[in-house]
């Protein structure tokens, strides 16, 4: 059954912020944009192939450090290391859905032990990111839905 609810990739992004804030508490690592952007992408994955649907309707990119949504990493760009929201948006994560948090708790518990650069380094060795970038000859294009729908069936739910 396909969620309806859609969220803004910044509501993602803040979700995963604030709980990257917990697993700073308890020692883990402190959130980069490289990695934010990739936990995004395995969330969208994570969700594209249990059926629930897009979390946010912007694309992802194929870029150099692997998929990006444009609009988070233009706000964080200057500020990698210090990922922070405006007080009056940080309550936006609270929108999401019970069952939807726990699937992003799923996906932060999974590939949240993960470096950024680890996780950089595995989106370029699967198929999503490498069919967008013609085995990362061509970057800056879309990354088809369709397709990371298929390899997280596959790869990752299967």
């Amino acid at each position: 059954m396909e969620s309806t609810e859609k969220y803004s990739a910044f509501t993602i992004a803040n979700w995963f912020i604030e709980r990257s804030k917990l697993a700073e508490v308890e020692g883990g690592d402190r959130l980069s944009l490289l990695k934010l952007l990739k936990l995004m992408y395995y969330a969208e994955g994570t969700f594209l192939a249990y059926d629930k649907g897009s979390l946010f309707d912007e694309p992802f990119f194929a870029w150099v450090h692997g998929p990006i949504v444009y609009s988070v990493w233009r706000r964080f760009t200057n500020t990698p290391y210090d990922l922070t929201f405006k007080d009056s948006e940080k309550s936006e994560f609270k929108k999401i859905s019970k069952e939807d948090g726990e699937l992003l708790e799923n996906v932060f518990q999974t590939f949240g032990t993960y470096s950024a650069w680890g996780l950089r380094n595995l989106t370029h060795g699967e198929k999503p990111w490498i069919e967008a970038t013609q085995n990362g000859r061509v970057m800056n294009q879309v990354i088809s839905r369709d397709s990371i729908r298929d390899y997280f069936k596959q790869n990752y739910i299967e």
